[in-house]
């Protein structure tokens, strides 16, 4: 019994097929995060500038 648990062990140790799949994972998690941090601070800046553009609009 120890030596099939440290068999199968040493296979999940060994074994990278996931690894990839994990670190896309990461990478679009960091990036939808980065995106939605940048998107939420432009869209105050934005909106300051497309009410200060409306005002200085003639009637």
């Amino acid at each position: 019994m120890k030596d099939m648990l440290l068999k199968t062990w040493i296979r999940f140790r060994h074994d990278d097929r996931g690894v990839t799949l994990v670190e896309y994972g990461i990478a679009i998690a960091l990036a939808v995060t980065l995106g939605t941090a940048a998107l939420s601070t432009l869209a105050g800046e934005i909106s300051t500038g497309m009410g200060a553009a409306g005002t200085a609009m003639p009637n």
